[in-house]
């Protein structure tokens, strides 16, 4: 329940973001992208969809991604990500308690998206 509670969140934090973060509007302005984050058993699952400056996303498991972030559980996901560590997402890859889906740039970018709003 968290989790899906987080990833509703940063949804909404994100489009609110690419109304009010002027760094965020800039790093998006162009991307088309879709990036999924689910639990590997897919119980847990949000596709966040940049589209030229815009930012929507959809509840569910989605097969229409550039990249995925595959967590093997929800309790796993929700520690990591909101975790402090820089290193958190590499360690839990190290580990094989997340894994990376479809094109790995699109993984990073969104990453780094994610980090100009945080």
């Amino acid at each position: 329940m968290h989790f899906s509670l987080l990833l509703f969140a940063l949804s909404k934090i994100l489009k609110v973001a690419s109304f009010t973060n002027s760094k965020f509007k800039h790093y998006i302005r162009n991307a088309n992208v879709r990036v999924l984050i689910k639990t590997a058993d897919g119980k847990h699952a949000r596709l966040f969809v940049f589209n030229k400056g815009t930012v929507s996303s959809r509840p569910g498991d989605h097969k229409d991604y550039d990249a995925a972030l595959i967590w093997q559980d929800a309790a796993t996901g929700f520690s990591v990500m909101t975790s402090k560590k820089p290193d958190a997402s590499f360690n839990a890859a190290a580990e094989k308690k997340l894994w990376v889906r479809g094109v790995s740039f699109y993984a990073q970018w969104f990453e780094d998206a994610v980090n100009l709003v945080l």
